[in-house]
């Protein structure tokens, strides 16, 4: 779980349509809505420097965030963020409000570590190929991590990493595997590479001789 703490400010806006949206961005403000909960879906605008700031932080797309909209506090996760194709510049974002003591669903980031020094690669010449790279996850909001770490130093070519593979967190348990083993799809492969391995190739080489 991080550690980090992260507001952020936002008014309410009665303003609707893609004119409204349009000069909000004219305005460096960023149309977003809030909806989940036991209250209506909330049409609010934020502040574009003060969104992209936090943003910087990739802590910020798993995290609790605290949104205060004139002033009233609220638990909210930001659930979808566009952004436009060509500019520097957010389009409209959706938070989900989360109550503490809910378990919430949402997706966070896999962080692959020792991928270019692990067997499998450095000395077999082998490949990495990510079959995810985020995770969907079913925890309470005080439990929810930044990311989830995979470990790649003794992988060899040929081993795959499954998701029943991953070191999970307390509390956090896997969407996919609460529906059962069926649903234990590969994370990453060590695939062979095109030369073969690298053992392999000093075996040719050895018997050229």
């Amino acid at each position: 779980m991080s550690t980090e703490d992260f507001t952020l400010n936002a008014k309410a806006r009665d303003d609707q349509g893609k004119g409204a949206s349009r000069r909000l961005r004219h305005d460096n403000l960023v149309p977003a809505i809030v909806y989940g909960g036991e209250k209506d879906p909330q049409n609010i605008a934020i502040a574009q420097n003060e969104f992209v700031k936090h943003l910087e932080n990739e802590a910020f797309y798993s995290h609790i965030v605290t949104l205060v909209v004139d002033g009233e506090k609220q638990d909210v996760i930001l659930k979808d963020l566009q952004r436009h194709p060509a500019k520097a510049q957010l389009l409209h974002a959706d938070f989900l409000r989360v109550s503490r003591t809910q378990k919430l669903t949402t997706r966070v980031p896999l962080h692959f570590i020792n991928e270019e020094s692990c067997k499998g690669v450095k000395l077999q010449g082998g490949v990495v190929a990510h079959s995810l790279t985020e995770l969907e996850i079913s925890c309470l909001p005080q439990d929810l991590p930044e990311f989830i770490e995979v470990d790649l130093k003794d992988a060899e070519v040929g081993h795959i990493v499954h998701i029943s593979d991953l070191n999970l967190p307390a509390g956090v348990e896997s969407v996919a595997l609460s529906h059962g083993e069926d649903h234990d799809q590969a994370v990453v492969t060590i695939n062979k590479g095109r030369g073969g391995s690298g053992e392999e190739a000093e075996g040719e080489e050895g018997g050229e001789e």
